[in-house]
């Protein structure tokens, strides 16, 4: 009987994952529904904007909503290696720096965003990293980032 991959999983098997698992934020604190993709330098996230949503005001997601699904998303991108590669625990990661933010939009209520975090490089407890938010082929939100994790 073979072995799971777990370095490159399918699509199926990332969106079936409980993000409790993954993740140190617990509801209602959680920004992001599902992970969608996963390979070692890349991971994407799903998300549905709800109104519920802690940082939706008058039916728009806010900036700082944005930004925090970007940390939730390199945060799953870390409990999922730590925990089906590495089989280790959750780690505690903390934004260091942002910098080239642009936000070129805002989703409303319902809409579908897709958060897609990719590595540039990795290294002594750092993370730097490019993300993108986009909802359909439209571009929300561009920025770059430093990740520090807690050891």
């Amino acid at each position: 009987m073979n072995e799971f991959d777990f370095y490159n999983p399918s699509d199926e098997f990332m969106r079936s994952i409980r993000l409790s698992e993954l993740l140190p934020q617990q509801p209602p604190f959680v920004m992001i529904d599902c992970l969608t993709h996963y390979e070692k330098d890349k991971v994407v996230s799903e998300t549905t904007i709800r109104e519920t949503n802690i940082y939706v005001e008058h039916g728009v997601m806010q900036g700082y909503g944005l930004i925090e699904n970007i940390a939730q998303t390199c945060a799953a991108r870390i409990g999922y290696i730590n925990k089906y590669i590495l089989k280790q625990g959750i780690q505690i990661g903390y934004i260091g720096s942002l910098k080239n933010l642009t936000i070129e939009s805002l989703p409303h209520t319902d809409d579908v965003i897709t958060t897609e975090v990719t590595v540039q490089d990795e290294i002594l407890g750092m993370i730097l990293a490019k993300a993108i938010i986009r909802k359909g082929n439209q571009l929300l939100v561009n920025a770059d980032l430093k990740i520090a994790l807690k050891s």
